[in-house]
């Protein structure tokens, strides 16, 4: 690491959004060859602040130095100029361009005749000084996400990167390509290249950052070297209070079966299948990415109808042939995309809840009810504590826990007696990570029966009273909440003796 020094230096960041302070009186300084995490929950300021620093914002208030100089930045060509690059949790490549074309795509100043040879020399260069070696000429569509975020990296070094922002970066990774994407880092901050990393998985930043600072409710709380913070205390500093257990199960006895799956298949997806869901249970499922577990899930949901096997809910035969033949039947699934498949980002939060069951908020002469869709919208942002500044605002602009909240309210208002929850905390900060574990004990308690699908081994080792385990498409093993274990899941999931 080189000798650090400050590189950007902010002071007294503020902005407002309409009624919503984002941010208020944020200094931050980010030194040369560092490493900098940025804690804090959805809703903390985080965002903002990285568009603030990166020209898609400007603050209200407060400065920015770049190098000790006074810092224009109301760009992303401003940000461009000033050497600082940002990436995020998904990549924003050009999947219809090669390897070598996405990496220089921005740069304006080599001229309209395109020089290929010398095009493809310098990305392999670029890449090589990364440890990553990619076919320099082949169409990004086919790269994986890590492969993409080699790209990005390797970008923002042909722009001569000197600040580099990362936003979620590993959400998708897994973790031996988490760890080849921290080499890719670690040797940046040793060319003198600034970062701000962000990441709601604390055993990664404690493994990578040099400094931690922390954000809540848009202000400033906590900035100290990585050696003086522990995360208990990080937590503490986020959520502002005492979190002594992240989950949250209460002892009560199971009822009688709900869901009873007998051999379900999918050709060439998954087989043999076959397990039961009793009322107030939680059955976990676990395994590695690409185990079938959400294929189960599409399944039983009529998204991607299984071809084998038996479905029996609630006594009766039960054949999923859509999500609306399922959700009838008293079967709900909350995605793991909540983007792509969860939720309509324009419409309202009150639409949004309201969706799947139109049909009951319309009167006889075909009119919609709007006061009680909002009755029942304001009702669900009581009960699951959703934090929105009105039942009329856009989904689009909640913070990511009060998003996950959301889909969560609209599938619980079909009143399933099967809830699927695909993946319900990913992607969202430990305070409401726990609010969500809080609302899954007390549907539990209440008598649903919840299928829940983690990749989050503690997640599903504290929730679950059973845990199926998957690998390559088929069933490997069932723990009882007594005999399960870290080291027994992942024996099986990987298909050690």
């Amino acid at each position: 690491m080189t000798e650090p020094g400050p590189y950007l230096r902010a002071s007294g960041l503020s902005k407002r959004f309409d009624a919503t302070q984002a941010l208020e009186d944020v200094s931050l300084t980010l030194h040369q060859g560092e490493i900098h995490a940025l804690l804090g929950e959805n809703g903390a300021g985080k965002s903002t602040l990285i568009k603030i620093m990166t020209g898609i914002h400007a603050p209200d208030q407060g400065t920015i130095l770049v190098r000790g100089e006074p810092a224009n930045i109301r760009s992303p060509a401003d940000a461009q100029r000033h050497g600082i690059a940002a990436i995020y949790q998904e990549p924003t490549i050009f999947p219809d361009l090669n390897v070598a074309e996405n990496i220089f795509v921005g740069h304006r100043e080599r001229g309209t005749v395109v020089r290929w040879r010398r095009m493809y020399r310098e990305a392999e260069s670029i890449l090589a000084t990364l440890g990553v070696h990619l076919d320099v000429r082949a169409l990004a569509s086919g790269l994986s996400v890590a492969a993409q975020q080699a790209v990005e990296i390797a970008k923002a070094i042909s722009l001569d990167v000197k600040l580099l922002i990362m936003d979620e970066p590993t959400a998708a990774l897994s973790a031996h390509e988490v760890s080849r994407l921290f080499d890719q880092v670690r040797h940046l901050t040793e060319t003198g290249v600034a970062v701000l990393f962000i990441s709601h998985r604390l055993e990664e930043v404690f493994e990578i950052a040099d400094r931690v600072t922390v954000l809540r409710d848009g202000r400033l709380i906590s900035s100290n070297p990585r050696d003086e913070v522990t995360p208990q205390g990080a937590i503490q500093d986020m959520v502002g209070r005492e979190m002594a257990d992240f989950f949250s199960r209460s002892e009560h006895q199971a009822g009688d079966p709900v869901l009873r799956v007998e051999e379900l298949g999918r050709e060439g997806i998954f087989s043999g299948v076959t397990f039961e869901v009793r009322r107030g249970e939680v059955l976990g499922l676990a395994g590695l990415v690409g185990a079938g577990r959400t294929d189960v899930a599409l399944a039983l949901f009529g998204i991607a109808p299984a071809d084998q096997g038996s479905v029996d809910l609630g006594g009766r035969p039960l054949i999923p042939r859509s999500p609306g033949h399922a959700m009838r039947r008293g079967i709900a699934y909350l995605s793991e995309d909540r983007l792509q498949r969860g939720l309509s980002l324009p419409q309202s939060f009150t639409s949004n809840i309201t969706l799947p069951t139109l049909r009951r908020y319309v009167s006889r002469l075909r009119l919609l009810d709007s006061a009680a869709e909002r009755a029942v919208a304001d009702r669900f942002r009581r009960r699951l504590n959703i934090r929105t500044p009105s039942l009329r605002t856009p989904v689009e602009r909640l913070s990511g826990g009060n998003q996950q909240k959301t889909m969560l309210a609209k599938w619980l208002n079909t009143q399933p007696a099967v809830l699927i929850l695909d993946e319900p905390t990913h992607g969202i900060d430990v305070g409401a990570k726990a609010e969500v574990h809080k609302i899954i004990d007390e549907l539990a308690r209440s008598g649903m029966a919840i299928i829940l699908i983690s990749s989050d081994l503690p997640e599903v080792l504290a929730m679950s009273d059973r845990v199926l385990v998957m690998r390559e498409g088929r069933q490997v093993g069932v723990f009882v909440r007594s005999e399960a274990t870290q080291e027994g899941i992942i024996t099986a999931a990987m298909g050690a003796a």
